[in-house]
């Protein structure tokens, strides 16, 4: 007998949290779950993907904060369909999905947090402690976002650490000649990528100078900024103040990052917080060396000193050192993208992301 999971998200959208429900519902095992997904807010570029996996998928359409409609919506959806579990993935979700799971009588609640949230404010966290105690357990990506939530108050015997899985990409359709001679960069180019949305938590100011930094000591670095958000015009105006527009290129949202990403030479993380990078773990799969802000999460994921380099946050001039090295010695940017790649494979692989979700939905079914 099949038990029915439902995975409750706020948007299909191509991000981190999205991403990684979608490889668990492709990932779990048919003759044990039957699994759906349902998007409070909006859909996505996901749907499409999760439709040839043939998993079913809602949107339930809620247009503000608090919208009863929307609430009532997700309460039909979940009365009809009838799950055994909700899987429930970022702030809102937790919040509808527990509310329509205790109306509906769902028996099992799961609360999911995926990053380290210093922006909520005091209601929200008290929420937060709320349904950490009320639910079955809170599942987190990463030991940082797990100190976080307990500091908070959420009872440490319920929460659960599941890091984010990836898959070791295919070989790169195109040459790295094509990609330049595509963003019009010359055959020498050393290119820095950034990948990510245009927010303030991803900093991308500090990369922005870090780059004129490295354009007085060398001539030949890129950086691609790919992403777009509410920064996008403000980061725009400083780069122009900058006088770098020939070294920072906004390539905005794109569908193809995973085309781009092994042509990189380095990849930049700059963010104030994360709970556990998506784009660093896929940089780290293709093989690309990393030099990231030392922050919780991010500091799983490298091994400073073997898979990449660690600086911390607001530094710019170590962003630039860190860098400048790696493009100067092929050799350890070789031994440092085996090493990630490696790591990435053994203790991040997405069939051991699948499975640790597997054993502990058994765990709260049984």
């Amino acid at each position: 007998m099949t038990r029915r999971v439902l995975l409750l998200i706020p948007t299909l959208d191509r991000s981190g949290a999205e991403k990684q429900l979608c490889l668990l519902a492709e990932g779990l095992p048919r003759d044990e779950f039957e699994v759906g997904v349902c998007a409070l807010t909006r859909g996505g570029p996901l749907e499409e993907r999760l439709a040839k996996a043939g998993v079913p998928t809602t949107v339930i359409g809620k247009r503000w904060k608090f919208d009863p409609m929307a609430f009532w919506r997700l309460r039909q959806f979940v009365g009809q369909w009838r799950p055994e579990l909700i899987h429930a993935w970022m702030f809102a979700a937790n919040t509808y999905g527990f509310a329509a799971a205790r109306r509906c009588g769902i028996p099992h609640f799961l609360v999911g947090q995926r990053c380290v949230d210093p922006w909520k404010s005091r209601l929200q966290l008290a929420v937060d402690r709320r349904l950490a105690v009320c639910a079955d357990r809170v599942v987190v990506n990463s030991e940082g976002v797990r100190d976080f939530y307990v500091g908070h108050g959420a009872p440490a015997d319920r929460v659960c650490v599941i890091p984010n899985g990836v898959r070791i990409p295919e070989p790169p359709i195109g040459t790295r000649r094509q990609l330049l001679a595509e963003l019009q960069l010359p055959e020498t180019a050393k290119l820095v990528g950034l990948v990510g949305r245009l927010w303030p938590q991803k900093r991308v100011k500090d990369a922005i100078w870090a780059a004129d930094l490295l354009k007085v000591i060398r001539d030949d670095v890129h950086l691609l900024v790919i992403g777009d958000g509410p920064e996008r015009d403000r980061l725009r105006r400083f780069r122009d103040l900058c006088e770098i527009q020939d070294r920072v290129h906004f390539l905005g949202h794109r569908n193809d990052v995973p085309r781009l990403l092994p042509h990189f030479d380095v990849l930049w993380s700059s963010s104030g917080y994360e709970g556990q990078s998506n784009v660093i773990l896929e940089a780290m799969a293709a093989g690309v060396p990393v030099v990231a802000t030392d922050i919780p999460g991010t500091r799983e994921l490298v091994v400073a000193g073997e898979t990449g380099f660690l600086v911390p946050v607001g530094d710019r001039a170590a962003l630039t050192k860190w860098t400048h090295r790696l493009l100067n010695d092929s050799a350890l940017a070789s031994r440092m993208a085996a090493a990630g790649r490696a790591r990435a494979q053994a203790e991040f692989s997405v069939e051991r992301m699948v499975e640790r979700h597997v054993e502990l939905y058994r765990a709260v079914l049984e």
